[in-house]
């Protein structure tokens, strides 16, 4: 198998079209859903999610927080069901379930209960028919098309576009509008670059270490689980501003550094770090770098990013489309197929 024979690589590169899709089909929905955002003025968001969904729910987070400026949990789904603890009230919350497939009981079993708490359950799913749009409120969903792949790639893009929608339209803000418009443009132009540098730097690795802050912790995330799944890379995900709490300890001579510098204040120590990293011997691998003008001038492969993709939310969506592509690369070269990890399967349900 080639990557480009595997449906992980096919799927990934559909997510332009995912981007024009979503901009043509919700524009309406999400006009309404933001003028309703406005008028409910909820006091906290709740996300709830597993898996790569909880990744988009990290990026939910620091997006809402820096936009809209309302507190935002990440609910634990045990809590609800396997613990089967009631909710004491959730007047005038927000609660968020994300869910490619929306079938996990948990996660239907948390948002039935926020509901009857009084949350308003809003659920981010790729399957309108599915058990968690049933106990919604409100359902918006992907449009990812179907997802082959145990993977997640185009749905989890799909849901960070779709939570730059809703945030675009909650506040009204011009720039996250004209981001989002760009967005099927800058992941076709992120598809299209060339970041097999990175798969001879990462062939041989066994344990990785992937850094983000702020908007790209949760790529980060998403990025540390590719390689743990589709790869067999041992990927831990930290922030900068937590790496050298601790973890700093094993980073040595050759231990790979996969660094993603978001486009705004969050990239303020990047430099640093990585200039840390390379002194300590560490195969440091930063993406983005053309656009942010970030990176260590010596000892550091450098990865490209498509011109025009300097807003934060562009950044992060540009670097995640084209770390997948190299995921599906480096998981062949590994001997893998990134279609079928094993032990796992495409909808895992959890209670």
């Amino acid at each position: 198998m080639t990557p480009k024979q595997s449906f992980m690589h096919a799927e990934a590169a559909e997510s332009g079209d995912v981007a024009e899709r979503q901009l043509a089909e919700l524009a309406h929905d999400m006009r309404l859903l933001g003028e309703r955002l406005r008028a409910m003025d909820p006091p906290v968001v709740i996300t709830c999610a597993r898996g790569s969904s909880d990744h988009a729910a990290t990026f939910a987070k620091y997006l809402i927080e820096t936009r809209v400026r309302t507190p935002v949990a990440s609910f634990a789904p045990s809590t609800s069901s396997l613990y089967a603890t009631p909710w004491r009230h959730l007047d005038g919350a927000l609660f968020l379930a994300i869910s490619q497939s929306g079938r996990s009981p948990d996660i239907v079993i948390s948002a039935r209960a926020a509901r009857e708490a009084g949350a308003c359950v809003i659920a981010v799913v790729n399957d309108r028919a599915s058990p968690l749009s049933e106990v919604a409120e409100l359902t918006i969903p992907l449009l990812a098309g179907t997802e082959r792949s145990v993977a997640a790639t185009k749905s989890f893009i799909a849901s960070l576009l779709l939570i730059v929608h809703l945030v675009a339209t909650w506040t009204e803000e011009e720039d996250l509008r004209l981001a989002l418009a760009d967005a099927p443009r800058v992941l076709r132009s992120a598809w299209d670059l060339d970041w097999s540098p990175a798969v001879a730097a990462l062939s041989g690795a066994s344990s990785v270490f992937v850094i983000g802050r702020g908007l790209t912790l949760a790529i980060a995330q998403e990025a540390a689980l590719k390689l743990k799944e589709t790869c067999g890379i041992h990927a831990e995900a930290f922030s900068a501003a937590e790496v050298k709490h601790g973890p700093m300890a094993l980073v040595g001579r050759g231990f790979p550094v996969v660094m993603f510098p978001p486009g705004d204040e969050g990239a303020e120590d990047f430099d640093e770090l990585a200039n840390d990293f390379v002194g300590r011997g560490a195969r440091v691998i930063m993406a983005g770098a053309d656009t942010h003008g970030h990176g260590p001038a010596e000892g550091a492969l450098m990865l490209p990013a498509p011109s025009g993709a300097d807003h934060p939310v562009l950044a992060v969506l540009s670097m995640i489309q084209s770390f997948y592509g190299l995921a599906a690369a480096l998981s062949v070269a590994r001997g893998f197929d990134p279609d079928r990890p094993p032990h796992l399967q495409k909808v895992t349900e959890t209670r």
